[in-house]
């Protein structure tokens, strides 16, 4: 299929809005403003179609669609990508499942990828902070060939930010420690140390992430 400009994506997002789509993503947690109500399946199939395009993905980020949005980080091109890029898209995350599209779809396959989780995971703003924990996660599941090293120091980030009662913070946290443990038995006997010095904070987040990676970490591991 012959490739999509900007402006033929954005119509073609606008005939998938659906306002009942909407109002089931605001019972997630999901940001309603900006938003078209279209599916991840319609926007990957859409991604496939259109290509790879640098240029396009900024102008689909620059529109503000929350879709839009997300189509930006399945179409642009990780090698493009520069570290103040990343930083300006993670500036304007105002919903949870944006942050995490641009982490797993592209953030993980640039070559910041390490760099930005450990600069994002002492953030001041609630999905900037988000992010950096959240692409930890990504990386845990996609950076096969990286060295434990590069994840044990993720560990100290985990612990401090622990105590961030905020909802979107610690869900991230708590995905980001038990991604990496999942990675091999020698990690996840670290993060299960990790884990059990984190519920020993006085802060209802760190035991609530605690307890939840440790129900996890310790379960059998299914082949």
């Amino acid at each position: 299929m012959a490739r999509l400009d900007v402006h033929a994506l954005l119509a073609r997002l606008q005939t998938h809005a659906s306002r009942a789509n909407v109002a089931g993503m605001a019972r997630f947690g999901i940001n309603p403003e900006n938003t078209l109500g279209v599916s991840i399946p319609v926007l990957r199939r859409m991604a496939k179609e259109a290509g790879r395009d640098h240029q396009v993905a900024r102008d689909l980020w620059a529109s503000g669609i929350h879709e839009a949005r997300i189509l930006a980080t399945l179409v642009e091109e990780p090698e493009l990508v520069t570290r103040r890029q990343m930083d300006a898209w993670a500036r304007q995350f105002d919903s949870w499942d944006v942050c995490d599209q641009a982490c797993m779809n592209l953030f993980r396959d640039t070559p910041f990828a390490f760099e930005k989780a450990a600069k994002w995971a002492s953030a001041k703003p609630e999905f900037v902070r988000r992010a950096g924990f959240a692409l930890m996660a990504a990386l845990a599941s996609k950076a096969k060939g990286a060295p434990d090293a590069q994840f044990e120091a993720f560990f100290p980030l985990i612990a401090e930010a622990a105590g961030d009662d905020r909802n979107f913070v610690k869900k991230a946290v708590n995905w980001a420690l038990r991604g990496i443990g999942k990675r091999n038995p020698a990690l996840r006997e670290k993060a299960i140390a990790v884990a059990e010095r984190i519920r020993r904070q006085d802060s209802r987040a760190a035991k609530w992430i605690a307890g939840d990676a440790l129900r996890e970490l310790r379960a059998p591991v299914v082949p």
